[in-house]
């Protein structure tokens, strides 16, 4: 193939690309999305045959508040409140939540006031500054390599469903104060002729302000008194956790709310035709106001809770004083196993939380994890549709491939501007069809920050815990052979049998419904229950059991190894970057 060593033109790339692109045939070989939906997917074996104890996080993993509405609440009390210790009232009455612009997995830059989207390398991927998006040129002005290093202070990660809110008013206030005619723009801050506002003092004051919400209790009593409102109904919640009970395995709640608000929103989940008693009576253990991550560290004091007046009982419980179903509050993860008999491995534990909830459990413990990632759904209905274009964007890194492999370093590089721009252009047009801000997952070929976190440390992952009720309670699930570079290079994974899809395999017990939905809501579907549970399978392996499966849970971390010692010293997430509310 000869190469013009001048000018790579649009012609030229088109006539390449379909080497490598065939949009007609691509969208035959995708999956259709309806025959995903209800997925359970895997980065690491699990037998549930050899899972002893279910362990469930309340917020967001049981109780699955409704979006955006709920994060149109959130951001409502958060912007008055700041109003309220004297930030301008137009960031009330200029700027209302919109749900299509936050994403979460951002950083915050608390010196130069940029929310920026990373990749696993720490590598920036798009940089935005109030609702501007920064070009790659300008971007180097602040970040000359392009990089920033996760475990560094200034940085603030915003990984949880309660961050969203909070993104979009750090976005909201420093678009205000840049449109106000007497501020001026510096860049670590805003000025004016008698006042100075750094965008780390405008960070400090949402965060301030995102406590009082959360520790005042404004946002939960609100909820709690209108759970139908903000709350979803989970009818087959009391299904799935009599089957597990019924096949004999035992069931745990720990949240780190406090006992009111966990009665208030679990009578309001149970207030449903399927469930035939109180909900206390299907969890064989509670523990509430765990104040994790600390609970999978030094823990605090468990103390029983008074289930009449929610008072903590003086002094910690002992082994000899722990009984079923009774609520406890605190305690450690080291203190609950000991109690309950549970080895690490014994235990399943499911929640939203990528630090609190999976890292945590997973590197103190050696808990089994299930990662509840409500916005997958979307973001599979997405990649069904457009994975057209993000097929094209890797015939055109083939294309781009070919110009580097076909070109003579004797004579003058050739001009790749055309090709590039085309490129980035495909890039974008992928990105834009998730949000403003694109996937949480990736960013053309790259993934997230939270995306290999998400990989490393969940060894399941879902859109709902309840997906885990379309496979039987012996099912395995398989994770799918990883290769190095090196070794498929020389190996066709498809000739050699090697999956690419981590979707578990076997028989689904449920399809998605054939009624629309709102992607950017979080609604409650309709599940057909198994009326049995499969035993067919009877041996099994996970990935302690077999040395040919892959197992990545290094004990070396990179970047994803940051500061856990003050995460644990001061009760926050280090590696999310948010206290930890519930």
């Amino acid at each position: 193939m000869e190469v013009d060593q001048k000018c790579i033109s649009a012609a030229d790339i088109d006539n390449r690309l379909t080497q490598y692109y065939n949009a007609d045939e691509r969208k035959r070989n995708v999956v259709d999305f309806n025959q995903l939906y209800g997925s359970v997917f895997v980065n690491r074996n699990v037998s549930l045959e050899k899972i002893r104890y279910f362990g469930f996080d309340m917020d967001y993993t049981l109780a699955v508040y409704k979006s955006p509405i709920y994060e149109e609440l959130g951001y409502n009390i958060l912007t008055k409140r700041l109003v309220s210790i004297g930030y301008p009232k137009e960031l009330i009455t200029n700027y209302k939540y919109d749900p299509t612009f936050p994403v979460r997995g951002l950083f915050f830059d608390t010196l130069y006031g940029n929310l920026l989207k990373v990749d696993a390398h720490g590598n920036i991927m798009t940089c935005i500054h109030g609702f501007h998006v920064y070009s790659s040129h300008k971007i180097r002005e602040f970040y000359p390599n392009k990089y920033v290093l996760p475990g560094e202070k200034r940085f603030f990660i915003l990984n949880t469903l309660f961050n969203l809110p909070e993104i979009y008013v750090l976005a909201a206030i420093i678009d205000l104060f840049h449109k106000i005619p007497e501020y001026q723009k510096k860049p670590t801050g805003v000025e004016s002729k008698y006042l100075r506002l750094s965008y780390k003092s405008i960070h400090q004051d949402v965060r301030e302000s995102v406590d009082w919400m959360h520790n005042k209790g404004i946002l939960k009593q609100i909820t709690a008194e209108n759970p139908e409102k903000y709350v979803e109904m989970q009818p087959h919640l009391p299904v799935l956790l009599n089957r597990m009970r019924e096949c004999g395995r035992k069931t745990f709640l720990i949240t780190n709310s406090e006992y009111w608000y966990t009665e208030s929103i679990m009578n309001f989940l149970f207030d449903t035709a399927n469930a035939d008693k109180p909900w206390k009576n299907y969890f064989d253990y509670i523990v509430v106001d765990a104040k994790k991550p600390i609970f999978f560290e030094e823990g605090t004091a468990m103390r029983c809770v008074n289930e009449t007046t929610g008072a903590l009982q003086v002094g910690s419980v002992t082994s000899a004083a722990f009984e079923k179903r009774h609520t406890y509050a605190g305690g450690s993860s080291e203190v609950f196993m000991k109690m309950v008999g549970a080895k690490g491995k014994d235990i399943l534990y499911l929640g939203d939380h990528i630090f609190g909830d999976i890292l945590k459990s997973k590197r103190s413990c050696g808990w089994r994890t299930f990662l509840v990632v409500p916005e997958i759904d979307r973001e599979m209905l997405v990649w069904s549709q457009k994975n057209d274009i993000y097929l094209k964007m890797k015939g055109l890194e083939r294309v781009l491939e070919d110009v580097y492999s076909d070109y003579d370093s004797a004579k003058n590089p050739p001009d790749i501007t055309c090709l590039r721009k085309y490129l980035a252009n495909t890039v974008e047009t992928m990105d834009r069809a998730y949000g403003k801000l694109g996937s949480l997952f990736r960013s053309g070929a790259r993934q997230t920050f939270y995306a290999s976190q998400a990989m490393r440390f969940a060894d399941l992952y879902a859109s709902s815990f309840i997906n885990i009720i379309n496979y039987s309670l012996h099912f395995l699930f398989r994770a799918p052979h990883q290769l190095m570079p090196h070794e498929s290079a020389v190996l066709d994974p498809t000739v050699a049998g090697f999956s690419e899809s981590s979707q578990a395999t076997g028989h689904k017990f449920v399809s998605a419904p054939s009624t629309g939905r709102d992607f950017f809501c979080r609604e409650s579907n309709s599940f057909s229950v198994p009326l049995s549970d499969s035993k067919g399978v009877v041996e099994c392996e996970d990935e302690d059991d077999s040395t040919s499966e892959n197992n990545s849970d290094s004990e070396n971390p990179s970047l994803e190894n940051l500061n856990e010692s003050t995460a644990a010293d001061n009760g926050k997430d280090e590696a999310s970057g948010s206290n930890i509310y519930y």
